[in-house]
Parts: structure tokens; C-alpha cells; sequence
């Protein structure tokens, strides 16, 4: 794999980019001890020689001449692993409160972008040995799933198979612009439905549109260039009853409880609770169950109205299942969710010129960001040391100033809150929203049940 286009989305992400709005997603792990403590200089080296075996980390971005306005994926000849894996000394006693505010820190440098784009930290408490691991990819480089692949090549287990020599999936082959003679007539029959159904897309987008976006005023501020971090944790066995009395899937409650954590939010910032906002941007993967991850983004998405104005929790849940199962009835490849469909149709100078453009007309179609990042199941460790939790975090868009990310972890739902710092200075208090959301819904189940208990 030593040269391949980037895919139009990849481009698209690649040209979104600006100094106040870097495109890189994340994730923040961090790790129990083993006994005696980590050694730094050797967790250090175990992340620089584990990211240098994995291909895709080698890889930078260069110009091309053909097609106009493109972009390749090219192995850096020059690269050096010690110029992405670095250390970072913490001195408080607060290990966790410290860590987060490192890492919205590191979040708001955009990555350098002659180099392969990504960065690793290492975040080493002072009082104690355990330690954190902060992940920066370009998105350009990996959608979620593809994320989680290059990512989970530093854990003890993913490295272990790598280094046996298991079956790997074969790179697929460079993206060709132009069709083989047998296959002429079908690629022409397929561009042709594409270009259908990237009219629809548009008309779609264009409906959905809001020519007066004003939104929430906190998640549609001015943006300063700052990053803050919020986490919150929800036990999965409790997100589960709340969907065996209610339905739906796990992803329906916790989106709802997303709306819930913003109600009460604005709640007590004192602000209007809108009829009919926020609109969230809710991805979906392209990528078939049980394939390979592939090189590119393969993205879509669904629009979502968060009932933050409806004061009853279950009622909240009711209304993001009904609008979730519609969205799924008519597929991810329909609805204006699906705009990053429409990359696909766009050729590469226009990515090149009207990226920025896109970008600063995301507020007028949605508010926030919420994604759900899947990862293994199976325990992971780094150097023996024990991954404790982890906390996905995405890209802010030019005009929001809240994403919202999610990833099960041992019977754990880490939720990760990227911010815009002067934006929501309180996010913290947004993240103890989302657990006292939870926790309202379970003490509803809970009701439910006992009223069916005495009607018996």
C-alpha cells in the first residue's frame, strides 16, 4: 500500500479542516497499574514499536496532479515514531480531573499535517503510577470503525495476533476513476442511480435546512478554539432494563438519555427549552456487519429532533424510539441525514474549494454531534496493565460546540463530551446530568414494575 486516493468523504474531511476546527477524532484510556507500578520509559516504547507495525500510521497525505484538485495516501519515507508518541507529566493530585484537562488541551492542536496525522500520549500521574493514553487520528485517516481497528493494534491482545501472523484482511486497491471495458455499461448504470439518489439527498438536505439557525445559544456560540472534556459512566445492565421494559434498542436510551442530560442542563443554566431543537446528527456505518474495516470513511447519518422540551423521561424515550425507527425504516441511504452521501457524487476540486464552505452550513441542518463507537468486547490490556475505561471523543463542526461519543466497555458505557472551552465551561455538570437521567428512567422501570406487581 504505498500510494491510494483518498476516498471524497476522506478529502472532505481533509479540507474541512482550519486552525479553530481541527477534524481529528479521539480516545482517552485509562489504565490500572500492575503491582510494583508502570514504568514509563517502557510503556513509552511499547506504544512507539507497536504503532510503527501498523501500516496505516505510516501514512501521509500528498497532493496529486490527476485528478484535479485530489489527493493520495503515501508511506511517509521519512517516518520516525518518535515525532507522534510523546510523554506528558502530570503534577496535581487529582489523576483523573487532571487528565481530562491535558487531554482538551492536546485536543485543540490541530495535527501537523506534512506527517502521517495522528499523535499518542502518554499521561503519567505524579502521585501515583497510574497512567492515561490519549489517541489523535485524522478523520480524513479512519472513520469510527476504521478508528478502532489502527487503535486497538497498541493493546496486548490485538499485538499479540498481529505478532503471530494471523490471517490479515487484504488492503483493498487503490480507488480507480475509470471503469474496465466488460464493466463499463454496469459502473454507468450505478453512477446513474447514485446521481438519483444524491438528488434526492439534496432535495432532502435542502428541506431540512434552517435559513434561520439560531439553535441553542450555548451549542451554537461564536467558537473560541478551545477544547474542554467532559466523561460520564453508565452501568450497561441499566441502560438494558430500561430497553427490556421500554424497547427499542440500547442506542434509543441512550440517546434519550442524551436529550434528558440536555434538558436538565439548560434547566439549570436558566435558558429556553425549545419545542423543536436541538437537531442531532446521529452517524450510521456504511460497512457491513462482519467485513473488514477498508481503508476511508464509509459514513451516513441520521437526523434526530432531541425532545429536550417534553418534561416526562419516558415519554422522551417514546418520542426518540418513534423517530429512530423511522429514520431506519427509510435506511441510511435517504433523508438528509445522509449529506456525507453526497460527498461521494462531488468531484475533488470541488471538496477542495467548497469544504469550507460546507463546513460553516453545518449549524443550519444540526445542532450536535451524538455517535456510538463500537469496540471489542473482550478485555484489553497495555503492557499487562489492565485498560480501566475509555472514552471515544469526536470532532467539533464549525458552528457547534458540543459532540457527544459512546463506546460499551466492560459492562460499562463510557460517554465521552468534546466541547468548545468558553463555549460550556460547565460541561461537567452536563455529564452528571446524563447519570441523574439514567437513574430517573431506572426509578421509572422500577415503578412500572410495582404497579404491575399490586395489579395482579
Amino acid at each position: 500500500m504505498s500510494s491510494e486516493l483518498l476516498a471524497p468523504l476522506d478529502l472532505a474531511f481533509w479540507h474541512l479542516e482550519s486552525a479553530g476546527h481541527p477534524m481529528h477524532l479521539g480516545a482517552l484510556a485509562l489504565f490500572d497499574s500492575p503491582p510494583g507500578g508502570a514504568d514509563a520509559a517502557g510503556v513509552i516504547d511499547l506504544l512507539a514499536s507497536r504503532a510503527a507495525a501498523i501500516p496505516r500510521l505510516r501514512m501521509r497525505v500528498r497532493d496529486v496532479l490527476l485528478p484535479v484538485g485530489g489527493a493520495a495516501w503515501s508511506t511517509a519515507k521519512d517516518f520516525d515514531v518518535r515525532r507522534h508518541v510523546r510523554e506528558v507529566g502530570l503534577t496535581g493530585d487529582d489523576f483523573t480531573a487532571e487528565v481530562t484537562a491535558a487531554a482538551g488541551e492536546l485536543m485543540e492542536r490541530p495535527l501537523e499535517r506534512g506527517l502521517p496525522p495522528w499523535e499518542m500520549y502518554l499521561l503519567r500521574g505524579a502521585r501515583d503510577d497510574r497512567f492515561a493514553v490519549l489517541v489523535k487520528l485524522h478523520h480524513a485517516l479512519a472513520d469510527g470503525m476504521r478508528a478502532v481497528a489502527i487503535g486497538a493494534g497498541i493493546f496486548d491482545e490485538i499485538a499479540d495476533v498481529r505478532r503471530t501472523g494471523a490471517r490479515r484482511a487484504r488492503p483493498l486497491p487503490p480507488r480507480s476513476w475509470l471503469a474496465g471495458p466488460r464493466s463499463f455499461a454496469d459502473f454507468a448504470q450505478g453512477r446513474i442511480e447514485e446521481l438519483g439518489r444524491a438528488v434526492g439527498v439534496g432535495a432532502s438536505v435542502v428541506r431540512a435546512s434552517r435559513l434561520d439557525p439560531r439553535g441553542l445559544p450555548a451549542l451554537t456560540a461564536a467558537p473560541s478554539g478551545t477544547r474542554r472534556l467532559g466523561t460520564a459512566v453508565l452501568p450497561l445492565d441499566d441502560v438494558q432494563q430500561v430497553r427490556r421494559a421500554m424497547g427499542g434498542t440500547a442506542n434509543d436510551v441512550l440517546l434519550a438519555v442524551v436529550a434528558g442530560a440536555l434538558r436538565r442542563w439548560m434547566h439549570g443554566r436558566g435558558e429556553r427549552l425549545p419545542a423543536a431543537g436541538p437537531r442531532a446528527l446521529v452517524p450510521v456505518s456504511r460497512r457491513r456487519p462482519g467485513s473488514p474495516p477498508g481503508a476511508g470513511n464509509k459514513l451516513s447519518a441520521y437526523l434526530l429532533q432531541l425532545p429536550v422540551a417534553e418534561p416526562d423521561p419516558w415519554l422522551r424515550l417514546a418520542s426518540v424510539r418513534k423517530a429512530m425507527d423511522h429514520n431506519k425504516a427509510a435506511g441510511p441511504a435517504r433523508g438528509a441525514g445522509a449529506v456525507a452521501l453526497l460527498a461521494d457524487q462531488l468531484p475533488p476540486l470541488a471538496h477542495r474549494f467548497g469544504a469550507p464552505l460546507a463546513g460553516g452550513a453545518a449549524r443550519m441542518l444540526f445542532d450536535v454531534l451524538v455517535t456510538s463507537v463500537p469496540l471489542p468486547r473482550s478485555a484489553l490490556s497495555l503492557g499487562g496493565c489492565p485498560l480501566r475505561e475509555i472514552y471515544p471523543m469526536a470532532p467539533l463542526a464549525r458552528g457547534q460546540s458540543l459532540a457527544v461519543a459512546m463506546s460499551t466497555y466492560g459492562r460499562q458505557v463510557h460517554i465521552g463530551l468534546v466541547a468548545d472551552g468558553k463555549a460550556l465551561p460547565d460541561l461537567d455538570r452536563l455529564a452528571d446530568a446524563a447519570r441523574e437521567e439514567l437513574d430517573e428512567l431506572l426509578a421509572l422501570v422500577g415503578g412500572q414494575g410495582a404497579n404491575e406487581d399490586a395489579s395482579r
